[in-house]
């Protein structure tokens, strides 16, 4: 069986963290504690952050 001491499933875990560490830093929303009277709200805010995050993407590689 494949990654039972070889160090098969080390490396597999290592990436996947590294992966989620990039993912958690690519939302766009700024860290912090947000309260929202509806969800509606929330996601007008999260649609808001992902839109211009994906502006100054698009800038930086122009």
């Amino acid at each position: 069986m494949a990654g039972q001491g070889d160090g098969t499933l080390l490396a597999e875990g290592a990436r996947f963290s590294e992966t989620i560490a990039l993912l958690a830093k690519s939302t766009f929303i700024p860290k912090g504690v947000y309260r929202f009277r509806s969800h509606v709200e929330a996601n007008a805010q999260q649609a808001d952050c992902l839109a211009k995050g994906m502006g100054r993407l698009a800038a930086e590689r122009v």
